[in-house]
C-alpha cells in the first residue's frame, strides 16, 4: 500500500507526497491531476448506483461539510448518496451499515464512531462484496478490508498546535490544559503531536521557561463538555496560561469558561479544525490559532476514489492531508468572514 500525505498550499492546489512502504527515502512529487484526468462520465444521479454514508455526528459542522461535498461530487458522477447521522453512537452506525447491506448499496462510507468495535459490521459488508471507504477517522479493527481512506495528518496538526503554543507563551512558559477526546484516535494523535513539541521545547529551556501540562481532561469534542472541563480545571489550576482543545466546538466551550471567569486575557487558546465558527473566533481574538483541516477535500476525494474504484482506475488507498496553521492574520484576510459593507 502506498500512503500519501497531501499539503494544501494556501488554496493553490494539492501537492502530494508518495512514500513507499519499503522504507526508502525516495520522494515523488506528483502534480495535481487536471479535471479531465479525475473526471469520470457522469449522468443522472443514481444511474451508477447508491452510496451509503454514515456520519459520526452531523451536529459537528465538520462532518456536515464532508456529507455535502461527498454528495455533490458523487451525484455529479452519477451516484445517489444516502446520508445518515450516527449521533456518535456505535449502535446507530451499525444499524446504518446493516441497512445499507440490506438495500444492496454500491459502496459504504463512514467516519467510524468506534475504531475497533465497528469492525464486526464492516466484516458483514466485506462478506456482501460491498466496498467500504473511511473518511477522516480510520477503522483499526483486524481482519477487515477498507477500500480507501482519506483523512488528516493529525499528528502533524498537533505539532503545529504545539509550535503555536510555544511561540505564544514565549520565555515565561507556564501551565497548560489539554481538552482531549481519548476515544477517537485522530484526537489522540493530535494530543501526541502537541506533547512531542512541548517535550522537545522543555528539553532546550531553563526550568522557568518550561511548559507544564497540568491536566488532560475529556471534553467530548463538544462545547458544553469543553466549558465544564475548562471551568473545573480553572478551579484547580487558576494560573493556567494555555489551553489546547482538540476541535473548535470544545475550544469555543473553553472560551466561554474563560470569559465567565474573567481569565480570557490570561490564557492562550488554541483549537483545531478551522470550522467557520472557529475562524470567526480567531478573527475576534478569542482563539489564538487553529491547525485547519480540509473536510471539503475529504468528501470530494472520497467520491472520486469510489468512482475510480468502480472504473477500475488506480487510486491511492490511504491519503493524509496535512493541516495548515490558521492565525488572526489569515482570518483578517479571509473574505469568507467579511460581512457586506465592511
Amino acid at each position: 500500500m502506498i500512503a500519501r500525505r497531501l499539503l494544501l498550499a494556501l488554496g493553490l492546489g494539492l501537492v502530494t507526497f508518495a512514500i513507499g512502504c519499503g522504507g526508502g527515502d525516495d520522494l515523488e512529487v506528483v502534480q495535481p491531476a487536471t479535471d479531465t484526468e479525475t473526471e469520470t462520465t457522469g449522468g443522472e444521479a443514481g444511474a451508477r448506483g447508491t452510496i451509503g454514508y454514515s456520519a459520526m455526528t452531523l451536529k459537528n459542522p465538520f462532518f456536515a461539510i464532508i456529507a455535502d461535498e461527498l454528495t455533490k461530487e458523487a451525484e455529479a458522477k452519477g451516484y445517489t448518496v444516502l446520508v445518515n447521522d450516527a449521533d456518535d453512537k456505535l449502535e446507530n452506525q451499525a444499524k446504518h451499515i446493516d441497512n445499507y447491506i440490506a438495500q444492496g448499496v454500491s459502496a459504504i462510507v463512514l467516519n467510524p464512531v468506534d475504531r475497533i468495535a465497528i469492525g464486526d459490521v464492516i466484516k458483514k459488508a466485506n462478506e456482501a462484496g460491498i466496498p467500504v471507504f473511511t473518511c477522516d477517522l480510520e477503522c483499526e479493527a483486524e481482519g477487515i478490508e477498507i477500500a480507501g481512506h482519506v483523512g488528516t495528518d493529525n499528528f502533524q496538526g498537533g505539532q503545529l498546535a504545539g509550535q503555536a503554543m510555544v511561540e505564544a507563551l514565549g520565555s515565561e512558559g507556564g501551565e497548560v490544559l489539554i481538552l482531549a477526546l481519548p476515544e477517537k484516535n485522530s484526537c489522540v494523535l493530535r494530543v501526541n503531536g502537541f506533547k512531542q513539541v512541548v517535550d522537545d521545547h522543555n528539553d532546550t529551556v531553563e526550568e522557568g521557561s518550561k511548559i507544564k501540562i497540568v491536566a488532560e481532561l475529556p471534553c467530548g469534542g463538544l462545547r458544553d463538555p469543553g466549558f465544564k472541563a475548562t471551568n473545573d480545571s480553572l478551579q484547580q489550576h487558576p494560573n493556567i496560561r494555555g489551553i489546547f482543545a482538540i476541535n473548535d466546538p470544545s475550544a469555543l466551550g473553553a472560551w466561554q469558561a474563560l470569559d465567565q471567569s474573567k481569565k480570557a486575557d490570561q490564557v492562550t487558546l488554541i483549537g483545531f479544525d478551522g470550522q467557520h465558527e472557529g475562524k470567526v473566533a480567531i478573527k475576534e481574538g478569542k482563539i489564538y490559532a487553529d491547525p485547519i483541516q480540509f473536510p471539503e477535500v475529504m468528501g470530494k476525494m472520497t467520491a472520486e476514489n469510489i468512482a475510480k474504484y468502480f472504473n477500475g482506475e488506480a487510486f491511492e488507498s490511504h491519503v493524509l492531508l496535512e493541516t495548515k496553521l490558521y492565525t488572526k492574520a489569515d482570518a483578517d484576510a479571509d473574505e469568507s468572514l467579511t460581512t457586506p459593507g465592511e
